[in-house]
């Protein structure tokens, strides 16, 4: 299965995750994805747990370009029972993505080794509430990440361009 891929001017990161009886969803700056298989009451922030990987596992291409300046990231949250919810945010020089099971989404600037996206639009209690309900169902979940590291005015020499995105769903068409 592919769990990410690059290109010149973006990359892609797909973890696979599963929800838990405790997901609240209800935390006002962050949304957060564990590798740890238990959540307890208080992790309000937490969405997902037994996360097939942490930053630290993500693609070394994927790390670079969350650090170039003005980089987009954006994410896409989907359940196998076809929820979907979609943040947009930004990377940051200062994200090192060391952490090997914690993936934090935030809306602030504030970066640690377990950030993958600053000023996001949404944290975890602007999600899509349906999303969530099959979150606390133990639903399998993804969460895929894309970062466009290059400025709009350099895409143009990219070899693939970015169609659209559009209600969360991110096209691509191939150019040769």
């Amino acid at each position: 299965m592919i769990t990410g891929w690059c290109s010149d001017w973006f990359c892609v990161e797909i973890v696979k995750f599963k929800g838990h009886k405790n997901v609240k969803a209800t935390h006002r700056t962050t949304i957060e994805i564990t590798r740890e298989p238990e959540l307890t009451p208080r992790g309000d922030c937490i969405i997902g747990v037994s996360a097939d990987k942490g930053p630290r596992d993500f693609n070394p291409r994927f790390k670079e370009m969350i650090k170039v300046p003005g980089a987009t990231v954006i994410a896409l949250l989907l359940t196998e029972r076809g929820d979907a919810d979609f943040i947009k945010g930004f990377g940051d020089p200062g994200l090192s993505l060391s952490d090997p099971n914690r993936i934090i989404i935030r809306k602030s600037s504030y970066v640690a080794p377990n950030t993958v996206m600053v000023r996001a639009s949404k944290a975890a209690r602007s999600l899509n509430r349906s999303l969530v309900e099959n979150l606390q169902k133990e639903c399998r979940g993804l969460a895929v990440f894309v970062v466009i590291g290059k400025k709009v005015e350099e895409l143009e020499e990219a070899s693939e361009v970015l169609v659209s995105i559009k209600d969360g769903l991110i096209g691509f068409r191939r150019f040769s």
